[in-house]
């Protein structure tokens, strides 16, 4: 059976025995009493109501950081270090030794986070032009960088850094004026450290199991006595069928393709854990890095958290501001939450707000990004955010960190640019909402289709000043030109006096950037705007402010 037809059979009721179709195994789900307006349930939760504050925020930055950018080995460092002949195992051997004597839990271990200063990167974010900031409170390495109390040992107050890293990044957040979001992936553990548990086939220690398999037995006499390593990894239980080293995990992340599935403790673990993370630092955004919600469909788990922190905010508020986001929604559960495209993003004006989550580097820090300097630009940064502003969407930003806190002179350059563009033009940005259409031009004609998830960014010709943006409030209309007209001339088709689009009579038009007022002629089948001499700063976006 399909994932979609296996959601039709939703969650028919809280209590008593679930059959999940799709996987073919029964769980007891758990029957908390439920106060509030929202209750787990996918009907429920589509009452849901976006809060303008995130539709007018349109930016937010985030620390996608950890113990896996210690290494500054890139992404999925945890699970590939176990990968055997993966550059990321290589660098492991060369860097700490081999898997089976020191495995991810000793990198956690040695990671220190002496260079971290919240309030420096939040301001710097928040100068920039980010309205809303997001910190990384677990990862699929499943260590909680916060005071967990469900995951009492390994969490960052009590190894590694020994500091509540969520503590920090929200005192620093909410002391410069921004909404605080969480990130949470832990959910996809069980199954994301199979690796952990391998052996090379290869060589002096072929056949010996990599750190993946002890217990709170094997620590007599280590840095880690006392405490129990299968708490972190989480693996005794079988593998998921076809792992064999090399990633299957990508198909298995809607617990569908032969994915082991996790027992109830488990995902009651989880759901213990969310709940304290959002009643101890109250986010006002959560994101989850899953198909829909957390552990979907085999537990109500990810239900039940979006119901708590709906119901919470409600109770505060007298109107839900908070947010939930995921990824591969249907219709219905784009109502319930907001549909996260990664490093993608829509082709059209999408009908609810949603966002795109992206990074200028790799997502967790990779010192081979800032050599070989392949960092995206502030142009593309800001180009890919105007888009997504005409489409009815935000952008998430991750500015990736360094594994003892800092961020690298290349990344300041960016984000300082971002910020330069952001003073000058954020007006047509802030509080906008979508147009009748989201823009013309040759670029959207040649943009890559978006999958399920996402993954479509890059995939264009690059902007040029054919191409314009729209986004509109009050009775303004906003239309950003993608690139500086070397004529002289923009041309802009969508605001000719015939155009099924702006019937109004256009009277006055400014250059965003300066507030200078601009020479136009309006024809026919196409508006005539005709720019200055001299360029402003960073003139790769204009944007036009036309009043009727």
């Amino acid at each position: 059976m399909k994932r979609r037809d296996a959601l039709k059979l939703g969650m028919s009721a809280l209590t008593g025995l679930y059959l999940s179709p799709l996987l073919g195994h029964s769980y007891i789900l758990s029957a908390p009493a439920f106060k509030g307006v929202f209750e787990p349930t996918w009907d429920s939760l589509s009452k849901y109501q976006v809060p303008d504050w995130f539709r007018d925020a349109k930016f937010g930055m985030w620390a996608h950081w950890g113990p896996q950018c210690e290494p500054e080995a890139g992404d999925w460092y945890a699970r590939g270090m176990y990968q055997e002949d993966s550059w990321q195992y290589k660098i492991h051997l060369k860097k700490y030794g081999h898997p089976s004597k020191f495995g991810f839990k000793d990198v956690i271990n040695v990671w220190k986070a002496d260079k971290w200063d919240p309030d420096e990167l939040v301001n710097l974010y928040k100068d920039s032009g980010a309205k809303y900031f997001m910190a990384m409170a677990n990862h699929h390495d499943n260590l909680d960088l916060y005071n967990s109390k469900y995951q009492p040992n390994w969490n960052s107050t009590k190894m590694g850094p020994k500091k509540d890293i969520i503590a920090g990044w929200e005192k620093a957040t909410r002391k410069a004026g921004l909404p605080f979001a969480v990130s949470v992936h832990a959910a996809h553990a069980w199954n994301w450290f199979d690796t952990s548990k391998g052996a090379d086939k290869k060589g002096t220690l072929t056949g010996v199991p990599y750190d993946g398999v002890l217990t709170k037995a094997d620590g007599a006499g280590t840095w880690w006595e006392g405490l129990d390593p299968q708490e972190l990894y989480a693996q005794n239980h079988p593998l998921s069928e076809k792992e064999s080293g090399n990633s299957s995990v990508h198909s298995q992340w809607d617990w569908g393709d032969g994915a082991s599935i996790p027992t109830a403790d488990y995902c009651e673990k989880f759901h213990d854990r969310t709940i304290d993370l959002i009643d101890k630092y109250n986010p006002d955004l959560v994101y989850f890095d899953d198909t829909a919600l957390p552990l979907w469909p085999i537990s109500d788990a990810g239900l039940r958290i979006a119901a708590h922190l709906y119901n919470k905010s409600l109770e505060k508020n007298k109107t839900v501001q908070t947010v939930v986001t995921g990824k591969i929604l249907d219709k219905q559960q784009r109502k319930a939450m907001v549909w996260d495209i990664e490093k993608g993003q829509s082709n059209n004006i999408e009908p609810l707000p949603w966002q795109t989550d992206t990074c200028i580097g790799e997502w967790h820090y990779n010192r081979d990004v800032y050599n070989d300097k392949r960092y995206k630009t502030a142009k593309t940064v800001i180009h890919t955010l105007i888009d997504v502003v005409s489409k009815n969407g935000n952008l998430m930003l991750n500015i990736p960190v360094r594994g003892d806190g800092s961020i690298d002179e290349l990344e300041r350059q960016i984000v300082n640019e971002v910020g330069v563009w952001m003073k000058l033009n954020s007006k047509s940005i802030y509080g906008t909402r979508p147009w009748k259409i989201f823009g013309e031009g040759p670029q959207q004609e040649s943009a890559g289709a978006l999958t399920a998830q996402g993954f479509n960014e890059g995939k264009g010709k690059p902007y040029t000043s054919e191409d314009i943006r729209f986004a509109q409030k009050d009775k303004i209309l906003y239309a950003t030109v993608m690139a500086w007209p070397e004529s002289g001339t923009a041309i802009i088709k969508s605001l000719g006096k015939q155009s099924p689009y702006h019937t109004a009579t256009i009277k006055e038009i400014k250059l965003v950037s300066t507030g200078q007022k601009l020479k136009f002629k309006q024809h026919s089948s196409t508006l005539e705007v005709y720019f200055p001499d001299q360029k402003p700063e960073v003139s790769y976006a204009n944007a036009l402010e036309i009043i009727s």
